[in-house]
């Protein structure tokens, strides 16, 4: 072993050896680096073309829009873009593309169009689904049409209530389309929702145009919303009303008439609570301030529960005339309201009557006879005993009066 290393030509031959093998282990490393470096670009050229489907894109349509009706055009269509990523990308996220009908040169009548792309970018390719639109051009007019108003909800109002006439404002729209689909027009309507309305609704609403069969007419309307205006009328009840006299007229006088303008007044509001009124009371005249012949203007109050009333005011005429007076003697007192079973006996006075006077203008009292005067007292809900009780008078209005006493003692006993 040591003879062949110290042989030259062994070494020769051992030295040409290792440095064949490290030429062959150097150009296999340079030809699987250069694999490497040309390979990924190769792949990156042949995947980099892809496709994608786009959809939704609006189509712009040109034409003579202020003389011309166009039909046919579809609102969106699908594009499908081939190309490289970078430019597919942003034009799926941007869609900064135009998709249009060119219809400017084109005659009236039915034409079958090719759709166009634009903005796209060159190195981008383009199907547009459908391609081809068949396209209708018409002469544009014109024509106005009455408002109707269409309720929603209305079986939702509360009972008793209900829609007026409605008023609409403007009353009428201006319609514009081709000629065909004006005369398939067959209600121009305002739409108005009444749940759970109880007083006038003040709305806008937007217009839509049918035809007969309910459908929605794609239409240029001018304008395209209007203000309705519906009054809702609630339950009511018409009621009389007491005037409530309050202060004396200055003495020396006495009225001689006293007349409302009305003499009811209409009551606005749920019926449960309309149902417990009969009348209106506290129409309050102060008498006091009244010298003459006068007509006043009084506030009707509202009572508790009532949306409104109508009138809110009402006129008061009264005249006036000088007083005078008239008695009557030995009026009787009668007694009401005394338990079964009891007696009474008057003790003062004794006889069980009273001298009254009446105080009025003088074309009152000279018609006012005895008969027409009435003294009681009232018993109810007294005990046995001895009671001082107040009497009270009827008589026709516009008087007043005087007794010689104003109360009257009396005995109340069970009976025997």
């Amino acid at each position: 072993m040591d003879k062949l290393m110290n042989n030259h030509w062994v070494m020769r031959v051992i030295a040409l050896f290792l440095a064949l093998m490290l030429y062959a282990s150097v150009n296999i490393e340079s030809g699987t680096q250069a694999n490497k470096s040309t390979s990924p670009l190769n792949t990156s050229t042949s995947s980099s073309l892809e496709t994608a489907v786009v959809t939704d894109i609006p189509v712009v349509t040109y034409f003579d829009e202020e003389d011309l009706v166009v039909t046919g055009v579809p609102e969106t269509v699908n594009v499908t873009l081939e190309g490289p990523t970078g430019s597919l990308l942003k034009a799926r996220q941007q869609k900064d593309f135009e998709v249009y009908a060119e219809l400017t040169n084109l005659s009236i009548g039915s034409h079958r169009v090719n759709l166009k792309i634009k903005n796209l970018s060159s190195d981008l390719k383009a199907t547009i689904s459908p391609s081809v639109i068949t396209v209708s051009i018409e002469e544009k007019i014109s024509k106005d049409f009455p408002v109707e108003v269409e309720y929603i909800n209305e079986d939702k109002l509360e009972e008793g209530y209900s829609p007026d006439q409605p008023i609409v404002s403007p009353n009428s729209v201006r319609v514009t389309a081709s000629k065909e689909i004006i005369d398939r027009i067959s209600k121009v309507q305002a739409t108005i929702n009444l749940e759970g309305a109880k007083e006038t609704i003040n709305k806008e609403s937007r217009i839509t145009i049918y035809d007969s069969d309910g459908n929605i007419l794609p239409v240029e309307v001018e304008p395209s919303v209007v203000d309705v205006t519906v009054p809702i009328k609630s339950p009511s009840k018409v009621l009389p009303f007491k005037v409530v006299r309050e202060g004396e007229l200055k003495k020396g006088f006495s009225i001689l008439s006293m007349e409302t303008d009305p003499k009811e007044i209409t009551a606005y509001g749920p019926l449960d609570v309309l149902e417990n009124y009969d009348f209106i009371d506290g129409v309050k005249v102060d008498l006091s301030e009244i010298e003459k012949d006068t007509v006043l203007e009084v506030d009707v109050p509202l009572p508790e529960g009532i949306e409104k009333i109508s009138p809110e005011t009402v006129k008061i005429e009264i005249d006036v005339d000088e007083q005078q007076e008239k008695s009557f003697s030995d009026k009787k007192i009668e007694e009401v309201g005394m338990a079964e079973g009891k007696v009474f006996d008057f003790l003062d006075p004794d006889i069980g009557e009273l001298d009254i006077k009446i105080y009025g203008a003088p074309s009152v009292i000279n018609d006012i006879n005895s008969a027409d005067i009435e003294l009681y007292i009232n018993l109810s809900n007294l005990s046995d005993g001895e009671h001082e009780v107040q009497v009270q008078v009827n008589s026709p209005q516009n008087i007043t009066w005087s007794l010689e006493q104003e109360k009257v003692k009396v005995r109340i006993s069970s009976a025997s």
